[in-house]
Parts: C-alpha cells; structure tokens; sequence
C-alpha cells in the first residue's frame, strides 16, 4: 500500500518500479501548457494580423457583394414562381440625414451598450454562453451593431463557433479603424429589412412609402424589429401580429432607456401602422411564403438570400391558376350575398400527400383585409366537417351504416334534466342538448342518413358511442395536429368544438380518398445547391392509420348522393355528373366559418369561407351555399383532362342485432337498450358520463318521442 502523503505516478521500467516527484510532474505540466500557449498565441496573432490587412474600406463594407439568388419554382422545375432577392433595393443616406427615431429604436433593440464596448459586449456574451450551455447548441449569438455589420457585409450569418470568433476578431478590428458613428452609419445603410430592402431608406420606401427621414417613433420601431427575421416578420407574411407585439416591446425598451418620455411612448403604441402594398411579384403568394419561411428556418436567412439555391415544389401551376381564379370570383360574391370577406382553397394529392394548390386568402396583397394572412395553416373550428371522424371510429367499432339511432331532442349532462329545461347542472357544469341545424328533430334515422345529410344529434349520439379519446386518437393519426389539450373538449367536439388547421384537415380527408393510408402533407420535393447537387429530397413516408374496410365505408357514405338528397337536394353542389366524389360540410355557430371537405382517389380539397376576424356571415352563410359553389367548380375544373376513377366498395356490414341491422322494432327503445350499456360493440367509453343516467336520458328522449310510457327496464 502506497504512502498516502504522496501522489507519486508509478510505471514499470527495466529497473523495476519507480516514482516520479510530484514537483517534476508539475514542472513538466506547465513547460507543456507554456508551450500550448505560445502556440496558440502566434496562430491567434497570425490570423488577427491576416484579418487586419483584409479590412476594407467604408464604402466597400456597405457595397454588399449580392450572392446568388435562389430561386423557387413550381413541381415541373420550369415555371419560376419567386425570385428570392430579385433586385436588391438600397440608397445610401448620410448620417446627417439619418433619423434619430431610427437610431434609437435599433440601439434599444440591437444594442443598448453599442457607444460603451469595444465591439463586442462581454455581459451579453457570457449571457448567450451560459444560454448555448443550457440548450446544448448556438443558438444565442449576442452579437453587437458591430459584429452584425462585419457578419452581414463580410463573413456571413451562418451560426458556426468558427464564423463567431472570425466575426468578433473583425468587429474589435473595426472599431480601432472606424468611429462609432461611422460605424452605426454604415449598419444602417446595410442591414437587410426583408423583401430586398438594404438600409433604412430603402426600407422605409418599401413598407411606408416615406422616406426615412418622416418616420415616427413607432415605425421606426416596426422597422427595427425586422431586422430580427426579416422574413418571419414581414408584413407581407403570416406573423404580423408578431412582428406588431416585437415592435411594441422595441417601444417600451426605448422608454425604459429614456429615449422617449411617457406621451410618446402612448403616441407610438396607439399609432395605427399602414404598410404600403407589396410590389414584389410573387406567384402563389401564400405557397412561395411558407416555401421561403422554410427554407429560413433552415438554412438561414443569408444562405436563402445568396447561396443560389434551386427549390422544385409540389405546386401544380395549372390548379393554382384555377384556385386562384374561383377564389376570387365567389370571394367577391360571398362578399355580396352572405359578408364573408375572405376564403381559402387547398388542394392535395392523397396518394403521395403533395400540396398541388393553396390560397391562403383572396387576395393576397389587399392589406385592408388582411390578405397577406394565411388561413390555409390557421386554426379555425371545422363544424361538422369534423363529423366523418367519429363515424370512422364507430364503423371500426362494429357499429354498421345502418345502424339505428333516434334523432330526437336528448339531454346529454346525465345529471341534468331528461327534458332539456335546465341550463346548468347541480354541479354549475352546462346542460348540452344541441339542435340540429334547421331546428328539426327525424325520429329513427341510420348512421349513413345521418353522417350524409349531416345530422347534429345523431353525430353527438355517433361521438358517444365511439368515445370522445379514440376519435381524437384517429384524427390525430390521420393528420389533426391541433388537439394537444384533450381536457378541452368533449361531445360538442363532433360538431366542431375545437380548432383545426385547413391543410391538415384537407390532408386527413386524403386518408379517406386513399384507402385508410395517410401520405403526411409536403411542399417541397428537391432543393439543389447553386452547382446542383441535392440538398434535400423528399422520402414518401405512407403509413396505414385506418383499416381499408372503414376508410371505403366513410367513403361509400360521403358520395351517396341519394342518401344526402334529403338536405341538400339532388343537384347540389357536392354532386358533379359522372364522377365519384366524396364531399362533406362544415358550419360553425354563429356562420362564421363555412366549409366544404371533398375527394376523388387523386386530389382532396377544402375550401374555407369566413372573415379573419371572426365575425359571423349572415344566416345564410352555411357551408354548402357559401363554400359549395366554390369547391364545385374548383373540382370541375381539376378533373376536367384527368381519367375517371371509382373508388373501391366497402364489404357489407350486417349485424345479429336487428336494431343495429337497421330494423326497428315494435317495441322500440334507444340503440343503449339493444347493445351491453357497459360495453356495446366495444364502443361506450369508461368516461365521466355515468352510462346508467346517460341512457336514462335518451331512453327518455325516445319514449317521449312515441307518446310511450317513460320506463327505464331492459
């Protein structure tokens, strides 16, 4: 056993065992580290030396050398839908012109301490390690005035630890050469503000129509809040409200620093901004801005300017000319007949999930509708075009199309009372016994009547059965993203009583038109680098979330055009001559969304009516006579040059439960009385609702509707 005073090092030698004296070892270690350091020094020195003579001049740091553009186009790679940079805008101002509004907001939101540092703040430093360190990447980069201006202008916006000490190597070198004025001068004059704008000037032409020297506090502040993502904050793009609460905090920050006092502060945050039309052109405007905002995202906003890069998309350019053209035609109508001011059309290909066509709003560039908004990627309550779901989980279940359900009024709180006469529960929870659209209740109707012609009160009976959890599961695997919090909702769900993107639920109907096999929804098949070779390629990831024998039957039931005649007529507009279609509704409460959802096997398609700010439509507003038109002609037109295609038939579905067979009878009860209330058909959900009160209830509802004695016996 070693001596435990020392912390000798032993190795074996020749001469046996030996020990080395902890004072040499120390010794050795620091000749080493001396020897590391020196090293170090001299590559550091060389390479600051190197950096230095490499500075140029002023005037050639606000000459931005322009890159390659990349450029996006359509799924031929022929047709150029945008032109990412274009022609690059920027006028030069001197800094005596240069705006004090200006000034302030980018040192209050970019760099307080840009007049204390040396170009590089050492707090915000040690902040965005510690930051990097918790996160596990660089994502924090901290950088100063100066160090964006070297980092635009000279060595580029990629976020590599290498570029990040070339880029504070170059901002100290800076700031011996030039004053801060001169500095702060040339970043204003350089720093890109989106949609091709360079320099403060430019920018304020751009989204103001003003020159710079006009701006307010709170458009300086708009301004400067660009410079953070100029293509996530554009306002031509889907964040404006975004980029408008930045702006905000960009005020309050200037206030704090006591750049403006309290009236201007109130001033600037209840100034109405006005954004001078976009004249970039665009082709698809709302595709080609979810194209760039990916491709930012990725690859950074200085790669996406300069690298040259080659984007083949999914758009298919002849059906967004169509969506385009029908958008706008009954945009302008619906405007007229029921004061919907906007619409949405996405267009999908099931078979392998490739968006062929996308309207986000009517027009994209009408700012006083907010048309640059794209609902297509927005949440909005999808009514009953959310039906299909629970009906899917209730076939899968066992339960066939023919199965009997009683479209009576029904009570649905078990500990409310049967006849609809309270509003609230013992417990203060609401009472819920919904209506159906025009106030009428059928009696007995099938599954099938009721999905194809759009019954509220047998779908919320259809949701019960099937189980409020394995319907949102479903839905979820057919491509609904947007139903995290489960807790929120409950029966009123199959009616709409959540928030839906459009594209996805154009892309789960997809899992319908496809056999039960979702192909996830993309935009991009290929970007090339500027020497062609392949940066990214899509790779089909299909899978089977929903059994053929299910998705066929949905199918079967949502183009029978005999079974939805009832509603909506024989010549309606989910009917189109000589073709298999399957089409589905939607109407919110109060009119203020309306939808139509609809496939052949090849292309499945959503339009959307309504107004971004959620007022209602008139009461005429419903989704078939809003929406209806839209999507007819839309699907006309698409499958005008395209083959007939069928889609295959589902198998049969008998049950030995006659009232399950679509039998009444004679003596007729609720379907609970004819299936295992505990467990009917595998359906009923161990949930809150107390299944004995629940049946109760509808038991109730059917005998009052036969003029029968209220019994509660099986």
């Amino acid at each position: 056993m070693l001596p435990k005073f020392t912390v000798e090092k032993l190795y074996r030698s020749g001469r046996g065992i030996r020990r080395i004296k902890p004072r040499k070892i120390f010794k050795s270690a620091l000749t080493l580290f001396v020897w590391f350091f020196v090293i170090g020094t001299i590559i550091f020195l060389s390479y600051f030396i190197y950096l230095q003579r490499s500075i140029p001049d002023p005037e050639s740091i606000i000459a931005r050398k322009v890159g390659e553009s990349t450029k996006i186009y359509d799924n031929t790679g022929e047709i150029l839908l945008y032109d990412i940079h274009g022609e690059e805008k920027r006028t030069i101002i001197p800094w005596k012109d240069m705006p004090e509004s200006i000034k302030k907001a980018t040192l209050a939101s970019e760099d307080t301490n840009f007049y204390e540092h040396r170009g590089i703040d050492m707090k915000g430093v040690i902040r965005a390690i510690l930051r990097n360190l918790q996160n596990a990447e660089i994502s924090q980069g901290a950088s100063t005035i100066t160090q964006q201006l070297v980092g635009n202008a000279l060595v580029g916006r990629q976020v590599t630890l290498g570029r990040k000490i070339q880029e504070a190597i170059l901002a100290i070198e800076v700031e011996r050469r030039f004053s801060k004025d001169e500095i702060f001068w040339m970043y204003l004059n350089q720093i890109p503000y989106g949609s091709n704008a360079y320099g403060v000037e430019s920018a304020s032409k751009t989204f103001f129509g003003k020159s710079a020297k006009d701006l307010t506090n709170a458009e300086a502040a708009l301004l400067t809040s660009l410079i953070k993502a100029p293509t996530y904050y554009s306002p031509y793009g889907s964040h404006v409200d975004s980029l408008l609460e930045v702006k905000d905090s960009t005020l309050k920050r200037m206030h704090e620093l006591g750049y403006i006092n309290d009236k201007e502060l109130e001033e600037a945050l209840t100034q109405k901004l006005v954004f001078k039309s976009s004249i970039e052109k665009i082709n698809a405007p709302h595709f080609v801005i979810m194209v760039r905002e990916y491709l930012v995202s990725k690859y950074g906003e200085e790669a996406v300017q300069n690298n040259g890069f080659k984007v083949i998309t999914t758009l298919d350019a002849k059906l967004q000319s169509i969506a385009e053209e029908v958008v706008s035609k009954y945009s302008k109508i619906n405007k007229e007949k029921y004061k919907a001011n906007n619409s949405a059309l996405v267009s999908l290909n099931p078979k392998n999930g490739e968006v062929l066509a996308l309207v986000g709003s009517s027009d994209y560039f009408n700012r006083e509708n907010e048309g640059n908004f794209n609902v297509a990627t927005a949440r909005r309550q999808p009514g009953s075009s959310f039906k299909p779901f629970a009906y899917a989980v209730a076939f899968k279940k066992g339960y066939p199309d023919g199965t009997v359900l009683f479209d009576t009024r029904t009570e649905f709180n078990p500990n409310c009372s049967p006849d609809s006469s309270m509003q609230k529960d013992k417990y203060g929870l609401d009472c819920y016994s919904p209506d159906n659209y025009d106030g009428r209740f059928r009696g007995p109707v099938t599954l099938r009547s009721s999905l194809a012609q759009s019954l509220n009160l047998p779908s919320v009976k259809t949701l019960y059965l099937a189980g409020v959890n394995d319907t949102i599961d479903l839905a979820e695997a057919m491509g609904i993203t947007t139903l995290k919090d489960r807790n929120r909702f409950g029966l009123s769900l199959v009616l709409g009583g959540a928030e839906v993107r459009p594209i996805d639920l154009v892309s789960a109907y997809g899992v319908f038109a496809n056999d039960g096999i979702r192909n996830p929804w993309f935009f991009i098949k290929k970007i090339e680098s500027a020497e062609g070779g392949a940066l990214e390629e899509h790779v089909a990831e299909p899978k089977r979330v929903l059994d053929a024998q299910v998705s066929r039957l949905v199918t079967n039931v949502l183009s029978d055009n005999n079974a939805r005649a009832p509603v909506f007529g024989y010549s309606n507009s989910l009917f189109i001559p000589g073709r298999e279609v399957a089409a589905k509704t939607g109407t919110t409460q109060e009119n203020r969304d309306a939808w139509v959802l609809g496939y052949t096997p090849s292309i499945a398609t959503g339009v959307w009516t309504g107004n971004n700010d959620n007022k209602s439509m008139t009461k005429e507003g419903a989704g078939i006579s809003a929406s209806g038109p839209m999507w007819h002609e839309f699907m006309t037109r698409a499958l005008e040059n395209s083959p007939q295609e069928n889609f295959n038939k589902p198998d049969p579905v008998f049950s030995d439960k006659p009232f399950l067979n679509g039998q009444i009878p004679s003596e007729t009860h609720t379907i609970l009385y004819y299936i295992d209330r505990n467990n009917p058909a595998g359906s009923l959900p161990s949930d809150p609702l107390n299944q004995e009160e629940q049946f109760k209830n509808w038991e109730w509802s059917v005998r009052n509707y036969l003029g029968q004695p209220h019994i509660f016996t099986n």
